[in-house]
């Protein structure tokens, strides 16, 4: 096999994705005439702990996912601004978003919990991104792990499964991208985030046709 046969050949092994699973409510053509401002809440990140390196903690973990967490709501925020002439709608600064958050005593972890709604009213938006990310990258016996994605060590995620939801003032479920790739998604939450943005930019709704 020449050598460019087997580049390619390593690269469509490397990167294996399922095509992405969108959702669409009855509302979501309704909400392109109301929606004005979004925020973007924190990712909620799940880390695989079943194969981690020796020494790592539960406490690393959560600190782990909950720093990735933050990066990625400031990844998807600077993807969606830098890109804002072409949307329908603005974004709310995330730095103002985490203040109002901070100030009414919701941690990282309560977010989840909350209703879309109620925070869509505490935050003064008229809608709400949010997304989720699951990582995991299996290891060989005594193998160090190579994620930076999970505990600040170099190398590439193995597999990540995301989602990015939008959700109204009223708390209803408008839009929902889900996403999986296994191989080669690069070594941080940076990365990762715009990876997934690449991807469902192409299916956003508040694009300007």
């Amino acid at each position: 096999m020449k050598p460019k046969m087997i580049l390619t050949a390593a690269l469509a092994v490397l990167l294996t994705s399922c095509g992405p699973v969108i959702y669409e409510s009855a509302g979501l053509q309704q909400s392109k005439t109301t929606m004005k401002v979004l925020a973007i809440l924190p990712f909620s990140i799940s880390i695989d702990s079943k194969r981690l390196p020796k020494g790592t903690t539960i406490e690393t973990l959560k600190e782990s996912e909950q720093k990735n967490g933050y990066e990625m709501q400031g990844a998807c925020y600077t993807w969606l601004l830098q890109r804002s002439n072409g949307y329908t709608v603005s974004f709310q600064d995330v730095d103002r978003t985490n203040a109002i958050l901070k100030k009414d005593s919701i941690s990282y972890d309560d977010i989840a919990l909350k209703d879309k709604g109620d925070l869509c009213k505490l935050l003064g938006v008229d809608g709400i991104i949010s997304g989720k990310g699951t990582f995991s990258k299996p290891m060989s016996e005594g193998g160090a792990i190579a994620m930076t994605v999970l505990v600040g060590y170099g190398g590439s995620t193995n597999k990540m499964d995301a989602s990015l939801t939008i959700h109204d003032n009223s708390g209803a479920l408008l839009w929902k991208y889900d996403y999986a790739v296994n191989g080669g998604l690069g070594s941080s939450a940076e990365t990762v985030a715009q990876t997934l943005m690449r991807k469902s930019s192409r299916k956003f709704p508040y694009k300007l046709k």
